[in-house]
């Protein structure tokens, strides 16, 4: 069995850089990235262990299944047909394709180079000791500058979105406006507390669970006003694709890191900060006011253009892969 290609059509020369991203599709962040960079030439792929419910998106699944030794065999498997033909191996959320204390010793002995990507949960409050296998990557990434308190020497490199499918919708003027929320978890994302908030409020409240990504996006699409998270610090990939939807969002931040980031990206996140304790407050001028609702909505959609346009991040991912 022959390993997929990035492109079956494409005809590759000798000095395209041939990147492998692996080996999991968290929130889609990966395929964004291997969209971007074949677009700019590079020979990207996606390999996972398994396709995901809500983001399927690959090259190629290796369909783990059975006990530990059938699944290491699988992977060993992919492996050995992907080092011929990758000069840089790009991991996310601290996994890789074979046990690191393999993985490691590999690469090296084949002078394959390699990035660790962290995508928020898998680092978020973890101790140093935790995080040792990344140190052996030739580099590492964060998503946002409020993740360098646990990777202080990582790159930092925003999650990337491709725009084109997100045609703005902006707010309606509707006097009781529809409050969207999707969490991935509702204790992490304090579900609770936004239910509670819009029992007080004059508004709808539409909660998107278990449904795949394009539903999930219409849904988004209707909504006037956005809860994303009450806990974190900082926001997710769900309020960049309301944000890129022309929507206010609201979601707890960390004002050290919104500084942060206003410094390093030369814009600030228009964001409405908000916490369990003061989301009520926090929501009711966006409810009262249709015209708030589509200001910050307008610059929303402006934030991520400049941000978050997965071309730009492609960029950002050229850039390091050169200086491997």
């Amino acid at each position: 069995m022959s390993v997929p290609r990035a492109d079956e059509s494409a005809a590759v020369s000798d000095t395209r850089l041939r990147v492998t991203h692996a080996p999991v599709n968290v929130a889609g962040i990966p395929w964004e990235n291997v969209q971007a960079l074949r677009r700019k030439g590079v020979e990207a792929r996606l390999v996972v262990f398994n396709r995901g419910k809500l983001h399927p998106e690959a090259d190629w699944s290796l369909e783990r299944h059975g006990g530990l030794p059938r699944k290491l065999l699988t992977q060993f498997a992919a492996l050995a047909r992907l080092l011929p033909r990758t000069d840089v191996f790009h991991f996310y959320f601290g996994l890789t394709l074979v046990p690191p204390s393999l993985q490691f010793p590999i690469l090296r002995a084949t002078r394959r180079k390699c990035i660790f990507h962290y995508l928020g949960s898998d680092i978020r409050g973890k101790r140093p000791d935790e995080l040792t296998d990344g140190k052996r990557a030739d580099a590492e990434i964060v998503g946002s500058y409020a993740a360098l308190r646990w990777v202080p020497e990582a790159h930092v490199v925003p999650p990337g979105l491709d725009l084109r499918p997100f045609t703005p919708h902006p707010p309606s003027d509707n006097p009781r406006p529809l409050v969207v929320h999707a969490p991935s978890n509702r204790e992490k994302k304090g579900t609770p507390y936004v239910i509670e908030a819009c029992e007080q409020l004059p508004v709808e409240l539409d909660i998107v669970e278990g449904v795949n990504h394009e539903e999930a996006r219409e849904r988004y699409a209707r909504a006037d006003i956005v809860v994303d998270q009450l806990n974190a610090g900082w926001h997710g990939v769900f309020a960049l694709e309301a944000m890129a939807l022309g929507k206010p969002v609201l979601a707890k931040l960390d004002q050290q890191t919104v500084e942060e980031s206003a410094q390093g990206y030369g814009i600030r996140v228009p964001i409405v900060p908000a916490t369990k304790d003061d989301l009520v407050e926090a929501l009711r001028p966006l409810v009262t006011e249709p015209a708030l609702r589509r200001e910050i909505g307008a610059k929303s959609r402006d934030y991520v253009e400049q941000v978050h346009d997965i071309d730009r991040v492609a960029d950002r991912l050229l850039a390091i892969y050169s200086g491997l």
